[in-house]
């Protein structure tokens, strides 16, 4: 799919989709730029599995649980709280009822060798976060040396704050 990009592109992730522009911009000629909204931006070696448990669960975690034919979902009961508590209640009930999951073998599986080490890269952190802790967002947009900003927004930010998220791409553009 990058391949088919005309011209220069930038790649975003949000949660777990940091892990997916991470391999992603790996040896693609036309990625100039990372964006991480509140994204897990893996090392080479590492997997969202290992990274979590680096700290203390983070409190929206416990609302995650596997399904018997291995994805990963977030109760529906609790996802307001858990991961867009700035949003209404309608909204957070449209969103809990068209989550995507994910696949245990995706938050079980290694990062090869990471774009950030040689793309320029931004990272949106979102203070009040209950997915992903807001420490551990500081912790990787270090390590990666991005241009972090930050927002007082829940892990849903393009939700309450989207001037915000749109001006972050922006600047990597």
């Amino acid at each position: 799919m990058l391949g088919a990009m005309p011209g220069p592109t930038v790649l975003v992730g949000h949660s777990y989709g940091g892990a997916v522009i991470t391999g992603a911009g790996s040896g693609a000629g036309n990625v100039k730029a990372l964006v991480y909204v509140t994204g897990f931006g893996l090392d080479e070696g590492e997997s969202l599995e290992t990274l979590s448990k680096q700290g203390p669960p983070s409190p929206g975690s416990t609302a995650i649980a596997p399904d018997d034919k291995g994805f990963l979902w977030i109760d529906r009961k609790r996802f307001h709280d858990a991961f867009v508590a700035d949003a209404t209640e309608i909204e957070a009930a449209v969103m809990a009822a068209v989550q995507k999951p994910l696949g245990l073998a995706a938050f079980t599986g290694t990062s090869g060798p990471p774009a950030w080490k040689t793309l320029p890269s931004w990272y949106l952190q979102c203070t009040d976060d209950k997915m992903i802790p807001p420490p551990a967002q500081a912790f990787m947009a270090e390590r990666m040396g991005a241009t972090m900003r930050s927002v007082a927004s829940s892990h849903a930010p393009f939700m309450a704050h989207p001037a915000e998220v749109a001006e972050t791409i922006l600047l990597a553009c």
